[in-house]
């Protein structure tokens, strides 16, 4: 029993940087600029595929692809925002809402017309597929490295958006966008760079997640759900909140369809309701 507990911690927590990585950017549109961008794990997807195509058609190693993911889904991001996005800050939930689920809908037909509906294959190295054997457990040495990431990440996050003056310039320019101009702050370079920043660890997430969950091309909407409920249950806004969401529902999700398979699945979802219902804001929510 302790050594099943043991292994559901472990893959749990993996599973939760998973998440945290692929929803923190959402975090930061959202709770920080508060523009509701449900087109992020398109920008996830991208960054999968992108990983995929550089390692089974041009031989690249997987490490090596990780950074052109991250700069491939920031680039699109910028250029969305330039065209499209910047049109709708100041404007209704339900214009920015409906916009960017088209996106999607448009990302998923893209991504089924040019790479098909089955799912990606993947070849990561050979010291990353491997097992630990620590006494009577059993770690898996990918689920090892997505710690790792996760934890640099969000360490990294925290110190740039809450400790610098970058992080104080977002928050300046979503607060009051007539004032940091007059301060002489380039609001719309904030805001395009806040954009990039955010689906970049989209398009990364989106590529660490292929070794676990797979890449499709409905993946951009698959995994919308989950991160919608990390930022839901961790707060808007908050790297501190989709770090804790992301590993209470990673330990959670993994807990259910090890121990009670009939409902794993579902267990996430009682988890975030349960949650909501005593924070309504989330777990660090402010507003």
């Amino acid at each position: 029993m302790f050594t099943s507990i043991i292994g559901v911690l472990y893959d749990g927590f993996a599973y939760g940087m998973l998440l945290f990585v692929l929803s923190v950017g959402l975090s930061v549109t959202l709770g920080m600029m508060n523009f509701v961008n449900l087109a992020h794990c398109a920008f996830a997807m991208l960054g999968g595929y992108v990983t995929v195509s550089l390692i089974n058609l041009a031989g690249w190693p997987f490490l090596a692809t990780l950074p052109l993911a991250f700069l491939a889904a920031a680039a699109a991001s910028v250029v969305l925002e330039r065209a499209l996005y910047r049109n709708l800050y100041g404007k209704s939930d339900l214009d920015q809402c409906l916009l960017t689920i088209g996106i999607v809908f448009v990302a998923v037909a893209g991504a089924a017309y040019i790479f098909g509906t089955l799912q990606q294959p993947i070849k990561v190295p050979e010291w990353l597929r491997g097992t630990w054997v620590v006494g009577n457990f059993t770690f898996g040495v990918y689920r090892a490295f997505l710690i790792v990431t996760g934890l640099v990440l969000a360490a990294v996050l925290i110190l740039m958006l809450e400790y610098t003056r970058f992080g104080a310039t977002v928050r300046a320019a979503v607060d009051n966008q007539r004032m940091a101009r007059g301060l002489g702050v380039d609001v719309d370079r904030v805001f395009m760079l806040t954009f990039a920043l955010g689906s970049g660890l989209a398009g990364l997430g989106g590529a660490l997640a292929i070794e676990i969950v797979g890449l499709d091309h409905n993946f951009a909407l698959t995994y919308l759900i989950y991160v919608l409920i990390v930022v839901s249950v961790g707060g808007m806004g908050s790297i501190w909140g989709s770090f804790a969401a992301a590993t209470v529902l990673g330990i959670s999700d993994m807990a259910g369809k090890y121990w009670v398979p009939q409902i794993g699945s579902f267990l996430i979802y009682l988890v975030m309701v349960g949650i909501l219902m005593w924070r309504p804001l989330g777990l660090f929510g402010k507003r």
